[in-house]
């Protein structure tokens, strides 16, 4: 793998890089930034793509903190 967390088995849905940038109307390039400066955390496939947990993604656009292992220390997210 190339960095990241393995895909989880998990009930969770899972979005795209453009499915997240259409929530923030953002290009699906700023999101896979957001990313790689920790802003927001992601899983990798096994192909090594990035995909995003909804819960996360929904709480973000709601303005609420989220904890998460790539934030240990409870930054929030600059969104």
């Amino acid at each position: 793998m190339r960095g990241g967390e393995i895909v989880e088995s998990s009930s969770e849905r899972l979005l795209t890089p453009g499915e997240v940038a259409a929530l923030f109307r953002v290009d699906p390039k700023t999101v896979t930034r957001w990313a790689a400066a920790g802003r927001i955390s992601s899983i990798r496939t096994p192909g090594g793509h990035r995909r995003f947990r909804e819960s996360e993604v929904h709480a973000l656009l709601r303005g609420e903190e989220v904890l998460t292992a790539d934030r240990p220390n409870g930054d929030s997210p600059r969104v």
